[in-house]
């Protein structure tokens, strides 16, 4: 009966997402007038309105009181690098560290340097890396990622990542703790490139350079996070990192390895600190039912790019002109249908490529609590065909023809959500694939919108048709967007979310 329900709610002929409408919009989210829609450019704000008022147009009702908008406070800074530091009293002698660091203030700390494993609690596992350690007042070194990430038998996600592996969770469970700083170093045991290793492998047109300058949320809750080297990590541990980790993976705890504490001061300084404000573009359709209207089903992108490097428009068609457009096209979808017994709402997020930060703002400011958000359909780059690059060499699968393939990412912490969308795309008719929930190199899970509310147990998947050479290059154009493979996926979400609106058993979070 579930499966029969579900086909029944595939869009009529006269909802389905129109092919016009998806060239249209990307065409002018990708147009030189937008700038390339860097986050707190007039290029971004342009954007922001067009879509704001295409909101507005679709049907649906604003999302925020009487508005489409929903303010972003942002931060964005330059650091000085040479004011930047940790000076750190080792048994051999004083020595400064010059490291990246990422917050939203100037900082003087003067406390000791502790280590505490991979910085992971999860008692669903048995495992706490902070067992039997007092971190209160104390700045704290852990490895990246986590234990046994390639392993099937692993006590978290299997062979792939958890939530456990992201730096903003180990960030805040050190400062739950009541810890001063977090200091992250690569995993030593790795059997993969770190990220940085892997971002250099792009073309040397890609965005990712130190001419865009980083934003942050001022998070009254955040601690700094440090970025050390393997190779500064190894003098503070003073030991092998790899045979700490090796001991670690086997039973045990951080506590139990005698590493003691290291006196040291740290400091961040910087050069420029500018406030501004991005926005969330918010519609809403309110729920049918008299309780289940409490209820929200959310469907997600991001509407911000990579800018300009130099006079070079990074037009950003895939990442994530398509994504925006395909919320905006179920918007319209769903304002023309019969009102779901849930309230639905349509969300194009601020700041993503800047670290998830309207998504973030979100999940702390919801207009309708995330204890009652049921599901979250996050779409970011679904417009192309998914291609081997000098990236994924080595590293990932990719099929000869991905010309109607979608990934779904997130899987592993709702089993009963990617079976809605196997089931729904009986009559779409798309070939899914979960690949990407057993990657460990790239680290997938946590580089888009979707990931702040599995942060908050919320059934919530990464719409994803892969990577492709024009990952953040000039060359992200509209023309190379499979529009036929996008419509497909717009009406397979306009399926499983009418579904999810209206089914008595919403998906469950699987810890």
């Amino acid at each position: 009966m579930r499966l029969f329900l579900i086909l029944l709610t595939i869009p009529a002929a006269a909802q389905m997402a129109s092919i016009d409408r998806l060239r249209a919009g990307i065409t002018y989210l990708t147009s030189p007038a937008l700038d390339g829609r860097l986050s707190l450019t007039k290029g971004d704000q342009a954007a922001t309105d067009w879509l704001a008022a295409e909101m507005k147009a679709s049907g649906v009702a604003p999302g925020v009181h009487s508005s489409f908008e929903q303010r972003v406070p942002l931060l964005e800074y330059r650091l000085n690098r040479e004011q930047t530091w940790i000076d750190v009293r080792l048994p051999a002698g004083e020595k400064k560290y010059t490291l990246g660091a990422s917050f939203h203030k100037p900082v003087r700390l003067n406390a000791p340097i502790v280590f505490a494993g991979f910085g992971i609690t999860a008692p669903e596992a048995g495992y706490d890396d902070y067992a039997g350690l007092d971190v209160r007042g104390k700045m704290v070194l852990v490895f990246d990622h986590e234990p046994r990430e390639s392993d099937p038998q692993s006590p978290f996600a299997g062979s792939g990542l958890s939530l456990y592996a992201h730096s903003y969770y180990k960030m805040t469970n050190a400062a739950r703790r009541g810890a001063v700083a977090l200091l992250l170093m690569p995993d030593p045991g790795r059997t993969h490139p770190t990220y940085a290793e892997i971002s250099a492998r792009r073309p040397r047109t890609s965005t990712v350079n130190s001419s865009i300058a980083p934003q942050i949320l001022e998070e009254k809750d955040a601690i700094p996070i440090f970025t050390v080297s393997e190779k500064v990590g190894e003098e503070l541990l003073q030991s092998n990192p790899k045979a700490i980790q090796t001991k670690i993976e086997s039973g045990t705890t951080p506590a139990a390895l005698s590493i003691a504490p290291l006196p040291a001061k740290a400091r961040i300084r910087f050069q420029q600190r500018k406030r501004g404000v991005g926005y969330n573009v918010i519609g809403m359709i309110q729920g049918s039912d008299p309780q289940l209207k409490n209820e929200a089903i959310l469907f997600t992108g991001h509407h911000d790019h990579n800018g300009r490097v130099g006079e070079t428009l990074m037009p950003g068609a895939d990442d994530n002109a398509s994504g925006s457009i395909a919320v905006l096209e179920l918007a319209r979808l769903f304002a023309a249908a019969p009102r779901p017994k849930r309230t639905l709402l349509f969300i194009i997020f601020a700041a993503e490529e800047r670290g998830l930060l309207g998504a973030y703002h979100y999940v702390s400011s919801p207009v309708i609590p995330i204890a009652k958000t049921r599901a979250v359909l996050n779409f970011d780059m679904v417009g192309r065909n998914e291609t081997q690059t000098g990236e994924t060499q080595g590293l990932v699968d990719i099929a000869a023809d991905t010309s109607n393939e979608l990934n779904l990412i997130g899987c592993v912490f709702s089993p009963q959500y990617c079976a809605a969308v196997e089931n729904a795309d009986q009559k779409v008719g798309l070939a899914l694939n979960h690949k990407w929930d057993h990657d460990v190199a790239f680290n997938v899970l946590r580089r888009s919108d979707h990931f702040p509310f599995l942060l908050r147990h919320v059934p919530a998947l990464w719409w994803f048709t892969g990577f492709h050479p024009d990952y953040h290059q000039p060359t992200d154009t509209v023309e190379k967007i499979n529009f036929e493979k996008l419509a497909k996926i717009v009406n397979l979400a306009f399926a499983t979310g009418m579904d999810f609106a209206d089914t008595a058993n919403p998906p469950s979070f699987r810890p």
